[in-house]
């Protein structure tokens, strides 16, 4: 059986492969080929990747994604496709599906959301549960850089705190217009505000995400 994040790995190399290298991406500063050699580093590359969490290794990450991101765009496409090496942990689904259906939603959005003329990507009510669990569970670690206190609402009115503290502002919308918010993609996000204008304003210019 397909999970969630094999999925949505095919699809982001799809959508990176009929984009092509030099498409733009919601990844400010990135091409399709840069978020493609990203992707490829943080799968593959544990000693380099390392350098999305530890500061003092982003130097590193940032060679070592340089030197991917040199390589044939078709391989990489291809490195997207077959997966982790066997002796990754990401070649464990579990750990994969637990890891990656976020990260590949969010990436597959990045290129589709970058189009002047993208619509909204219909989800189905398995995967929008599945996307609102795993928002749930990490709710305040991707609102922890939050200027200003944040609730997360669905329209049937389930909710996250994601930041205490005041002013609030809560932010109503489908799971994956929440993910994509809180990934930091803002702008790009179907949701609704509601809150005092300047907070609202200060939480659309924060870097919020992992």
């Amino acid at each position: 059986m397909t999970t969630h994040a094999q999925r949505e790995r095919l699809l982001l190399a799809d959508l990176l492969e009929n984009a092509g290298p030099d498409a733009p991406t919601l990844c400010a500063g990135w091409s399709t080929r840069d978020l493609a050699a990203h992707v490829v580093v943080r799968e593959r590359r544990g000693d380099a990747a390392a350098g999305l969490v530890i500061p003092r290794l982003a130097d590193r990450l940032d060679r070592v994604q340089a030197e991917y991101a040199a390589r044939p765009y078709e391989e990489l496409i291809r490195l997207i496709r077959t997966g982790p090496p066997k002796l990754s942990p990401f070649a464990l689904k579990q750990l994969d599906e637990v890891s990656n259906t976020v990260e590949f939603y969010v990436h597959a959005e990045d290129v589709r959301r970058a189009a002047d003329d993208w619509t909204p990507r219909p989800v189905d009510p398995v995967f929008a549960e599945a996307l609102w669990s795993r928002l749930e569970r990490m709710a305040r670690v991707v609102g922890r850089r939050s200027p200003v206190g944040l609730v997360l609402r669905l329209p049937d009115g389930r909710t996250a705190v994601a930041r205490k503290g005041a002013p609030v502002v809560t932010v109503t919308g489908e799971p994956a217009e929440l993910v994509m918010f809180t990934f930091g993609r803002q702008a790009a996000a179907k949701v609704e505000a509601d809150g005092d204008d300047d907070a609202v304003a200060k939480l659309y210019g924060a870097k919020l995400g992992v």
